[in-house]
């Protein structure tokens, strides 16, 4: 067969399949609605390790003053604390102060109408990378054995628990994936499959006249691929609109209350999903149509 006659099958094959427009619509909406979950399970964990990430690094604590603690007290535990090696600053917090700090955070009313004396007074402290979490444990001990101290907060908790949130995000996360990969190969063999019966007069004719099994298929293989490429595209796309309307009214909030802005996903993410779906959908179409044409 010659490189025209080739070229000529290929394309008249080609334009059979986009012909069918309507069902490769559907199948990239279907596989859409299943990469839209596998991707906002990502970005939640993405944004999970980098509060985690955040928290862990933060080389601070907080000390919570009883109520009884005198502005002596106070000042020589600040130079106490200034004096220790590791700390770099150790910074006075009045109840007047944190009111102030909460209500400008959170612009909430009702926080502003409660008073000053609802507001705990605290020292806020921060480390240098000499500290490790070892040794914050062991100042925190020594902290909250003094008398002017009502309780020390390390935030090593709240690193933890983020960790098991994170951990618990990357199992649903490979559990989506599964899904995903359990709707592409359902969806393109699917749609191969119905192709394949729709343009089978056309592929009998093509193999009367010499063209092998691999020119038949080619088509039906690059189309599996676009499906499944765009279908994790327009999930990308789908998931891109909605972080920017969430984002749009709470980056602020999150921000003030986790110490991180909220991002989307990495650009090595996203091509490593766009990919992914063009190679599942290349696969699923391969094996599908291997009993069928005799491969």
């Amino acid at each position: 067969m010659s490189d025209f006659g080739r070229t000529y099958r290929f394309l008249g094959t080609w334009r059979a399949g986009r012909s069918n427009w309507r069902l490769q619509v559907m199948s990239v909406f279907s596989l859409a609605v299943a990469f839209v979950c596998l991707a906002s399970a990502l970005l939640v964990v993405t944004n999970l390790a980098a509060v985690r990430d955040r928290w862990s690094r933060a080389g601070r604590a907080t000390i919570y003053l009883r109520d009884d603690a005198t502005n002596d007290d106070i000042q020589a535990l600040v130079k106490a604390l200034e004096s220790t090696t590791g700390v770099q600053k150790a910074r006075y917090v009045s109840r007047e102060d944190a009111r102030n700090e909460v209500v400008k955070a959170g612009g909430d009313a009702e926080l502003a109408a409660l008073p000053a004396e609802a507001f705990p007074s605290s020292l806020e402290l921060s480390f240098d990378d000499s500290v490790d979490d070892a040794g914050l444990g062991v100042m925190a001990l020594k902290l909250r054995a003094l008398p002017s101290v009502e309780s020390v907060e390390t935030y090593q908790r709240w690193t933890e628990r983020l960790s098991s949130l994170l951990r618990g995000g990357v199992t649903a996360s490979l559990f989506l994936a599964l899904v995903v990969f359990a709707a592409v190969v359902s969806v393109v063999a699917s749609t191969m499959r119905l192709l394949l019966e729709r343009r089978k007069l056309e592929v009998e004719v093509l193999r009367l006249v010499g063209a092998t099994t691999r020119f038949v298929t080619r088509p039906f293989i690059v189309e599996g691929a676009i499906q499944g490429a765009s279908g994790a595209a327009v999930a990308i796309a789908i998931l891109g609109v909605l972080y920017t309307i969430v984002s749009g009214r709470f980056d602020h909030q999150l921000a003030t209350l986790l110490g991180v802005h909220p991002s989307f996903l990495p650009w090595q993410t996203m091509s490593l999903m766009v990919a992914v779906g063009g190679l599942l959908g290349a696969t699923t179409a391969w094996l599908s149509l291997r009993k069928v044409v005799r491969i």
